[in-house]
């Protein structure tokens, strides 16, 4: 990733956004001795997505744009929600979407000795206290942002009896619920998230690394906080969610006494159009079996878009085009799929494939001839060199690109009309056969044997090019077409977001593509020719059975859509 990701694109070599501003400020200011250290911190209780790569693009790129350093830390403070596979997750999507951790991954339980040794430091000050409050207690004396909340009957303990209850949480002696931490501030302040919060609470749960060693575990805002100072952190870039937890944030490393203070910003989250992001509900998703898995490529999880196949520097660049803003908004996913093309239609080899095929008889080709025709295999990249068609009487070409009686502006084959098959010949339609239902079974044409190669000899024009395939070579695959996972651009807005799921997001096909698709590896992406880009389904392709997922279209066939919906109802009378 190049160091320039940052700056502005005007040229003017100013920061590109507010908070490189800062960074910059802090440097130049000397604050760390112009140093810069962030870091990554999820939590592994499910699987990244699309918002989370985001927070990785941004603190890595400003820290690698510094000279800096980043790693990936985990804050598994909730043992309740946390399991190894989801640590496994995070770890792969961050090496696949293209970033190293400085040094090893870090624990928020990598510092749970430090943790707690700065809890009984708070304790000693008067700043913290153990309270016997049950937690409806706790939320019934916290008042409302009209009223302040309550002291708890339990805050002036002595410091020797509060050290005293705090061991014997931390020693497992009471159950849970019983007792908690909390922090000696305001209960009267305007912002909630400072009315004494609890700091530690006990938690009878066995830890995904720690195991049984402690019946107590840190809160969030704590555990970050002080993680963030022991490991060095210059500047903890958080989401807008965060911004009424700072005075919290600074206050726990301050009245801890630790000697390093971070500097935290927030910065508006990823709301991406027609796509949930929230966790609880992606697993809700997952756990009703509304997809397969949280590699659904139906799903905006990383995983997913690799499965997908979303190149992981088309997530980099769109992350980056987005930016990082102090506002939430909703982002058009047509940005993002113009982002995927925009990779893809570089990088991608073509190959030509027929997802509803109609055999095409060329009549005036002998039977049992077949010869081999040049593609180019990328027509955006030269070096790519070409691929070789085979070519025979019989092909299969899309029923769509067929019509016995076409409409205006319809410039592919219909009867008497000429057109050209890609990098063949032109050829001329002299009729068609339906089958006992109605539906056309077989159409016919003949070649003009002067134009090979799809060009006229003449010079006269001809509209029309179709993709085909041989059908003696080609290759029967299993096509998945997946379109949007929600119908709604903002999924649950009028009610329960599931009523907004899409019934034709999934649909599967049985398609002819030509030969050399037996070639793809598992992950592979290709260009099926005026369809789409394509990837091998990298959990189930297999050369003897291909499996090929729609990664997204050629182009946004949802904004036509939408245009097409608006012009109508513009032509009716009082609509607008």
């Amino acid at each position: 990733m190049s160091g320039r990701e940052g700056a502005d694109p005007s040229g003017s070599g100013r920061p590109a956004d507010f908070i490189r501003a800062a960074i910059a400020a802090d440097r130049a200011a000397g604050r760390h001795d112009g140093r810069v250290a962030t870091r990554f911190p999820p939590e592994p209780n499910g699987f990244l997505h699309i918002g989370h790569a985001k927070s990785i693009v941004l603190n890595f790129g400003v820290a690698e744009e510094n000279g800096g350093s980043c790693h990936l830390r985990y804050d598994d403070t909730n043992p309740a929600k946390e399991e190894q596979q989801y640590v496994d997750a995070i770890a792969e999507d961050v090496r696949w979407l293209g970033y190293r951790s400085t040094g090893p991954a870090r624990f928020a339980s990598d510092h749970f000795d430090r943790l707690y040794e700065y809890a009984e430091t708070l304790i000693r000050r008067g700043a913290a206290y153990v309270d016997d409050l049950s937690a409806e207690e706790i939320r019934a004396t916290r008042g409302t942002l009209e009223t302040p909340g309550q002291n708890s009957r339990y805050r002036d303990r002595p410091v020797e009896e509060n050290l005293d209850l705090f061991r014997r949480m931390r020693a497992g002696e009471f159950p849970d619920g019983a007792r908690v931490l909390r922090a000696r501030m305001d209960m009267a302040s305007p912002n909630l998230n400072l009315r004494d919060p609890t700091l530690y609470r006990i938690r009878r749960i066995r830890h995904h690394r720690t195991g049984d060693a402690w019946p107590i575990y840190p809160l969030y805002d704590f555990a970050h906080a002080l993680s963030d100072s022991i490991e060095g952190i210059t500047h903890s870039l958080c989401t807008l969610e965060f911004e009424n937890h700072r005075p919290l944030y600074d206050w726990c490393v301050a009245a801890s006494g630790a000697d390093f203070v971070p500097r935290q910003i927030e910065f508006a989250r990823l709301n991406l159009g027609f796509t949930v992001l929230s966790k609880r509900r992606l697993k809700q998703l997952v756990d009703e079996g509304r997809v397969s898995g949280w590699d659904d490529p139906r799903m905006p999880t990383i995983a997913g878009m690799r499965r997908r196949g979303i190149p992981p520097a088309a997530i980099r660049a769109f992350c980056r085009r987005v930016g990082v803003a102090k506002r939430d908004s909703v982002v058009d996913v047509a940005l993002f799929e113009h982002a995927i093309r925009d990779e893809l239609n570089r990088t991608s080899r073509r190959l030509m494939g027929v997802l509803d095929p109609v055999k095409l008889v060329v009549e005036n080709y002998p039977p049992e001839a077949e010869e081999m025709f040049a593609a180019a295999n990328n027509p955006e990249d030269a070096s790519a060199g070409v691929r070789h068609v085979p070519f025979s009487r019989e092909l299969f070409i899309d029923r769509a690109d067929f019509m016995e009686s076409p409409p205006r502006r319809f410039f592919r084959m219909a009867p008497g009309r000429e057109v050209r098959l890609r990098a063949a010949w032109l050829v001329t339609c002299t009729g068609f056969d339906r089958g006992p239902d109605g539906e056309i079974v077989e159409v016919r044409c003949r070649l003009d044997p002067d134009s090979r190669g799809g060009s006229a000899p003449d010079g006269r024009r001809v509209r029309g090019t179709l993709h085909w395939v041989s059908a003696r070579h080609a290759v029967e695959v299993e096509v998945r077409l997946y379109d949007r996972l929600f119908l709604a651009a903002e999924p649950g807005r009028g009610g329960d977001f599931r009523d907004d799921l899409n019934p034709d997001s999934l649909r599967t096909v049985r398609a002819r593509i030509e030969p050399l698709v037996g070639e793809l590896a598992p992950g592979g992406r290709i260009q099926l020719e005026r369809v789409g880009y394509f990837v091998a389904d990298p959990v189930e392709h297999r050369q003897e059975a291909p499996v090929l997922n729609r990664t997204v279209t050629l182009r946004d066939a949802w904004a036509r859509l939408l245009k097409r919906r608006k012009r109508h109802r513009s032509r009716i009378p009082g609509k607008r």
